[in-house]
């Protein structure tokens, strides 16, 4: 996301919306089949991961399983907001990019535990990122017209 976002000013201020199209499609791509992946080398190696640090623990150690595969679906989406806050910020519109996440995640870490104990802990991070998912699609959809990257 960092890495192209100088390559998105460039073509944004130089009026190439059709390598600017190029860009979002190919950036995006890129980023869902590499969530993908993270996410299925995570359910995969989450007991190999949990054993290395909590092995000694038999509690500890099905607690950090369970939690680090309820943790890993944010690697599903978080590349996603991550490329939009970087998208939005190359193209210069750091409101939209200063949105991203923070207030969700504050919000979910301290409210969830509330509700759902150890496991609102463990989801609160995915959570936010879903909802910062559907406000990152609405300024994608919304902003379209404006960059010309659809």
């Amino acid at each position: 996301a960092i890495g192209c976002a100088p390559v998105i000013s460039y073509h944004y201020g130089a009026g190439n919306h059709a390598e600017l199209k190029n860009l979002y499609k190919k950036s995006m791509s890129i980023i869902l089949v590499w969530g993908v992946i993270l996410f299925g080398a995570a359910q995969l190696l989450a007991p190999v991961l949990s054993k290395i640090f909590v092995g000694y623990n038999t509690g500890l150690y099905a607690m950090t399983l369970h939690g680090f595969r309820v943790y890993a679906i944010a690697f599903l989406i978080i590349g996603i907001n991550i490329f939009g806050s970087s998208f939005f910020t190359a193209l210069n519109n750091g409101l939209i990019s200063a949105l991203r996440t923070l207030m969700f995640q504050v919000i979910m870490v301290l409210t969830l535990p509330l509700w759902f104990g150890i496991n609102g802990i463990w989801s609160a991070i995915s959570i936010a990122e879903a909802l910062t998912l559907i406000m990152t699609t609405t300024f994608f959809v919304r902003q379209k017209d404006k960059y010309h990257y659809l």
